[in-house]
């Protein structure tokens, strides 16, 4: 064997004890750290001084919200932050300055107990491995990241909608430890930590804030304070897809039932056809939109547009309704034959055409008018529409 051989054989033995000797020191460090390590127990418990733990949220991804059920959906990554001097180890004796743990190790160590109190479901991920990280570092600072999907609730304000901004929170809180023995906080104060690729249906996501608070729960004669920590995300409705879907085909069916009035007053089944199918189709298309609102005690903006649509729709029809009956009374009242002087049934029958005449011209005067007010009263009502509601500030967050 050359020298070269040699020289290589060596290198791979020593990288080869390296590694063994790695190996061991991560094995020895586990079993050191918790040979007598009590999980069930918090890490001050034989100190005065509360743990402090710093939470993060990482959000994925929003899967939905909904205005029926007034709640929201969403996939996060929580991460916790503690100091457990229980945990402390000496670096150079290991040769190593952190340790990550196995995902079935975490229930072996001690972790904060909390809790969304404004959730209605919740989910841990175990899809191949339970989704969890831990990470000690030599000084007891244990880094704790789960992966978690909740629906939370969130009590919404729909005056304005489809054109409102609404403020859903996610709320944190300890439920076994008061604020003697555990406090929260929050790591990330001003912006939000979430996925380049978040996307929210039919939501724009404006603006977060943060906030840490106490608070105060009864038992029995005495009340204690726990810590909680409140995250307001703030949703601006996008009004683009029900511009598609009901304000332009709202406005179409107005803007038909307007043909009408280009149509004579003799043509009884087109004019009557054309009122009742504007009608029943706006009516149709309010219930659809009504069936995926909750059911609440005020007006909102979309009831007032729908409700106005139907209006001029049923006013076109009435105006055709007056025209025609009208019409049909001149015509009754033409084809009577009285028994009168022969001289004065020719003066009667001379002025016939005169009246019949002038009724012709007042309906084709009344629809000649529709046809400029309808237009213009429709035109008034949009701006007023868009004005007020454009204008119309909503509700601020719930905590300042």
């Amino acid at each position: 064997m050359d020298l070269k051989s040699t020289a290589l054989f060596m290198i791979l033995v020593l990288i080869h004890l390296a590694i063994s000797e790695s190996k061991a020191s991560r094995s020895s460090l586990l079993t050191e750290l918790f040979n007598g390590y009590d999980a069930s127990l918090p890490p001050n418990i034989n100190s005065d001084y509360p743990v402090e733990v710093q939470i993060e949220i990482f959000v994925n991804n929003f899967d939905s919200i909904n205005e029926l059920s007034m709640d929201y959906s969403m996939n996060i990554f929580l991460r916790r932050t503690w100091t457990d001097s229980r945990l402390s180890f000496d670096p150079e004796i290991y040769n190593i300055s952190e340790i990550n743990l196995d995902p079935k190790k975490v229930n072996d160590v001690w972790v904060p107990d909390l809790f969304f109190s404004n959730e209605k479901s919740a989910r841990f991920h175990s899809i191949t491995t339970p989704n969890h990280l831990m990470r000690i570092d030599s000084n007891g600072t244990v880094f704790f990241s789960s992966r978690i999907s909740v629906t939370a609730d969130c009590p919404m304000h729909l005056e304005k909608f489809p054109l409102d901004t609404q403020v859903c929170a996610l709320v944190i809180e300890s439920y076994a430890y008061s604020t003697d023995t555990i406090i929260f906080h929050w790591t990330q104060q001003k912006e939000l930590d979430k996925a380049d690729t978040l996307t929210l249906p039919q939501f724009v996501l404006e603006d977060t804030s943060f906030h840490e608070s106490m608070k105060s729960y009864k038992s029995g004669n005495s009340s204690r304070d726990f810590t909680q920590l409140v995250i307001e995300f703030v949703l601006r409705r996008d009004i683009q897809y029900y511009i598609v879907q009901t304000y332009v085909p709202s406005m179409l069916i107005v803007a038909l039932s307007w043909v009408a009035f280009w149509i004579s007053y003799d043509s009884v089944p087109a004019r009557i056809t054309l009122g009742l199918l504007t009608v029943l189709t706006l009516t149709t298309q309010t219930y659809a939109i009504r069936q995926t609102l909750p059911r609440v005690s005020y007006i909102k903006s979309i009831d007032v547009w729908m409700s106005t649509c139907l209006f001029f729709v049923f006013l076109a029809l009435l105006e055709f309704a007056f025209v025609n009956v009208s019409h049909r009374k001149f015509t009754r009242m033409s084809t009577r034959r009285p028994n009168i002087p022969r001289k004065s049934k020719e003066d009667a029958e001379d002025g016939t055409p005169a009246r019949r005449q002038g009724h012709e011209i007042r309906a084709s005067t009344l629809d000649r008018i529709s046809r400029v007010v309808f237009p213009v009263s429709f035109l008034i009502f949009n701006m007023i529409y868009w004005t007020v509601y454009s204008l119309w500030e909503d509700e601020g967050p719930a905590h300042k």
